[in-house]
């Protein structure tokens, strides 16, 4: 409560971020590197690192499916 009354936002933001539910926008990051004296790609960075992590989740076999370049020597 106290994190979103700081920094502007409805509660109901924070915990749905926090499980995951919804993305950490560049508004909110904003807002969270001005509170926390960081940068706003740093909380993006960390939105990037699990949207990553969950495509990888979703897309295992398709991914693992995918052949890996070689390069031919010259």
């Amino acid at each position: 409560y106290r994190l979103s009354k700081d920094i502007g936002i409805p509660q109901t933001r924070i915990s749905e971020i926090v499980k995951g539910n919804r993305r950490i926008t560049a508004d909110t990051a904003l807002r969270l590197s001005k509170y926390f004296n960081n940068s706003a790609k740093f909380w993006l960075g960390l939105q990037d690192d699990f949207d990553i992590e969950e495509e990888k989740n979703h897309k295992k076999a398709e991914l693992n499916a995918i052949k890996q370049h070689t390069r031919n020597a010259a």
